[in-house]
């Protein structure tokens, strides 16, 4: 009997001016690398928009290193700042 793998969460998060596609560009860079997209929560706050996006990367064609490299190049061309690390880190970084 196959060992069941332990999940490996991640945590997008996504601040920046609204302009369209961003939800798109991120959700294809993810499908591309083999990432399940788990929960999604987005607001427009006035002209900002704000994401918090988290992902499944336990059977990911990419690493941790390589899609965090591709996120930080997609937040350059978009003009938004992206961050991408690890549920336990994310955590441990917003605990109360």
């Amino acid at each position: 009997m196959a060992k069941k793998k332990t999940r490996q969460i991640c945590i997008v998060t996504v601040t920046g001016i609204d302009k369209v596609g961003i939800i798109a560009k991120i959700s294809t860079l993810m499908a591309k690398a083999n990432v399940n997209i788990i929960d999604v929560s987005q607001r427009i706050m006035e002209a900002y928009f704000v994401m918090t996006m988290a992902c499944d990367i336990t059977d990911a064609t990419a690493d941790i290193d390589k899609l965090h490299k591709q996120l930080g190049r997609l937040g350059k061309d978009m003009d938004l700042n992206i961050t991408f690390q690890h549920e336990n880190i994310f955590k441990m970084m917003h605990r109360v």
